[in-house]
């Protein structure tokens, strides 16, 4: 969801994002966080750990981009309505924080925010700010249509919208299904709703 960071330097070469991405995948769904290392996703994507490092500031990030936000996210989708773009919004967040990998690392990924600040801070910034500004997009079809008068803080309706799904998926252990999806934008958009 997030682009790497370029370091110094001759530019990247996607092939090589994109074999380190697929050896992280490989190697967390056969071995789990716990058993990952930089040389191991190197060996498997034949690339120098050097690579590695110009693209991801550690073995946490890499894991991330490559569990929890793989895939660019689309366009905001316009359905017409916000009650409809945010059930869109829910559905890409589900896939997100739902996939098999995220939901296998995702506890382990958690603990290394703890453990650095300087990681978390770098998280929210790239993977949280793609997304808070995918919902910004929503907000301002919304205020386009007149459904709302202003658009609220981005950065809260996204919390709004991804949070239940964060707790139920790490907290209670719980798959996220199509109902809680739905009964999650259906509340975040009746809140926005009633404010204007």
């Amino acid at each position: 969801m997030s682009t790497p960071r370029q370091g110094p330097g001759r530019p990247r070469e996607d092939r090589i994002d994109h074999s380190v991405l697929a050896a992280t995948r490989k190697l967390l769904a056969r071995k789990g966080y716990g058993a990952l290392t930089v040389d191991a996703v190197a060996a498997e994507a034949g690339v120098s750990k050097a690579a590695i490092y110009r693209r991801f500031g550690s073995k946490a990030e890499m894991a991330f981009r490559a569990a929890v936000h793989a895939a660019e996210l689309p366009s905001p989708v316009d359905t017409g309505s916000l009650r409809g773009d945010l059930r869109a919004l829910a559905r890409v967040i589900k896939a997100s924080m739902g996939n098999p990998l995220a939901v296998q690392s995702g506890p382990a990924l958690i603990a290394e925010l703890a453990k650095d600040p300087a990681l978390a801070e770098r998280f929210r910034e790239s993977a949280l700010g793609v997304e808070v500004d995918y919902v910004r997009g929503i907000l301002e079809h919304a205020v386009a249509r007149g459904e709302l008068a202003e658009p609220p803080d981005p950065a809260h309706v996204h919390l709004l919208m991804a949070g239940p799904m964060f707790y139920s998926l790490f907290g209670f252990q719980q798959a996220v299904g199509d109902d809680l999806c739905e009964r999650i934008a259906q509340t975040v958009a009746d809140g926005l709703l009633a404010a204007r």
